[in-house]
């Protein structure tokens, strides 16, 4: 038996006004995906507990079946696996995104203009990194480069009791100052990042972005704190080896801790543009490998949600089906049996820009014994099937046994 997940990160979303009231889901032409939601089980899996924040962290962890209220120590140490980063028990771990913010002269009076500095490419964000780290690091801090705005930093002998370090993408448009921690235990971290402004925005790389009318990366900002992992291997969870496939850090973080198979895919951004028949065959091929279960984290229709793009959502979602499922389901056909499951990780609707923890839609496919589904999977049509799993971490059992 051969398992696939299909994760499409922030996939479902509330009704959106430009799109008639509809869902992206509802207007994507995604006939693949339908055709097995007409043979598969579908309903709807609440993937973040009331407790927690609706992050991609929390939400993939539940998804794989780590339970996040026994093994989560924060976003950022996953992210800080991925680069390579060795960590020690002490030692606590930030993202740190660059991110574009307007030209007032007060910090904390600037607008958050972009979360990710106009998608920087890895090679130009690794020079502002090393800018900042020259500005910053000491025995205490030390910054690391990751992919395209998405990077970390290790502070030895840290504390995670920071008070409220906002995520940049939760307030996109919105004046940064009343979103600084005020926390004493913060207060170098804030001030590294009201300096970092100053070191940046006449940095060579954001200069020439500028002069190309691109978004500079003109500040840092550092949230998702958290501690060295915990996690217990998958294998030794269910009992068979699994393969994580995606374009960004934190997905690879749990993938490595968890000891599964981490394999890169050249051009794979995390985006629209990213690579997803490179995706699609890299699965194929670590199945072949040996691989009893492979999870494609694609990330694109969430980086569309917090851009607030319904058009761009909705097509993320066509491009799936017609560059990843077409190549996956003609591939999977050369085996016995198989099963897919199909669900996002947690909304990120357009009208908010950010996370909900509302439950998602998901379906299962099993090749040997197909069962009477839905006509067209969406949000509202999971829900009506009466389908509903409340622990989000059981859905890795439930889809494999």
């Amino acid at each position: 038996m051969k398992y696939v997940v299909v994760l499409y990160d922030g996939m479902a979303d509330y009704p959106v006004p430009a799109l008639d009231g509809k869902t992206p889901m509802m207007c994507a032409k995604k006939p693949l995906f339908d055709s097995l939601a007409q043979k598969s089980e579908v309903g709807l899996v609440k993937t973040v507990h009331d407790s927690l924040k609706p992050g991609s962290d929390v939400a993939n962890m539940s998804v794989m079946g780590f339970d996040p209220l026994k093994y989560y120590t924060g976003r950022s140490p996953l992210e800080a696996v991925s680069i390579g980063v060795k960590l020690r028990d002490d030692d606590v771990t930030l993202r740190c995104n660059l991110v574009t913010l307007s030209d007032e002269e007060s910090y904390g009076d600037k607008t958050m203009v972009d979360y990710s500095a106009g998608d920087i490419s890895s090679e130009e964000a690794a020079e502002l990194i090393k800018a900042v780290q020259a500005a910053f690091g000491s025995d205490k801090f030390t910054y690391y480069s990751g992919v395209s705005y998405r990077h970390c930093l290790v502070v030895r002998e840290g504390t995670t009791d920071l008070g409220n370090m906002t995520p940049p993408h939760d307030i996109s448009g919105r004046v940064v100052g009343e979103y600084l921690s005020t926390h004493e235990n913060a207060a170098e971290l804030i001030d590294m990042m009201k300096k970092s402004y100053d070191v940046l925005k006449d940095h060579p790389v954001n200069k020439k972005r500028i002069a190309e009318g691109k978004r500079p990366g003109n500040s840092i900002w550092l949230w998702g704190e958290g501690n060295k992992p915990i996690l217990p291997t998958f294998e030794s969870l269910y009992g068979i080896k699994g393969s994580v496939i995606s374009a960004v850090d934190l997905l690879k973080g749990i993938g490595l801790s968890a000891e599964m198979n981490v394999p890169e895919v050249e051009g794979a951004t995390g985006y629209i543009d990213t690579n997803f028949e490179g995706k699609a065959k890299c699965a194929l091929q670590e199945l072949e490998k040996g691989a009893d279960l492979v999870y494609i984290h694609i990330e694109a229709p969430d980086e569309c949600g917090h851009r607030n793009e319904p058009e761009n959502k909705v097509r993320s979602i066509e491009l799936i089906d017609e560059r990843v499922l077409s190549i996956l389901l003609e591939g999977l056909e050369k085996y016995d049996d198989y099963k897919i499951m199909i669900l996002p990780d947690h909304p990120t609707p357009i009208v908010t820009k950010t996370h909900a923890r509302d439950p998602v839609p998901y379906m299962i496919y099993h090749k040997s014994a197909p069962v009477k589904g839905v006509d067209t999977i969406n949000e509202e049509t999971a829900k009506a099937t009466g389908n509903f799993i409340e622990h989000g971490a059981d859905i890795m059992k439930h889809f494999i046994q």
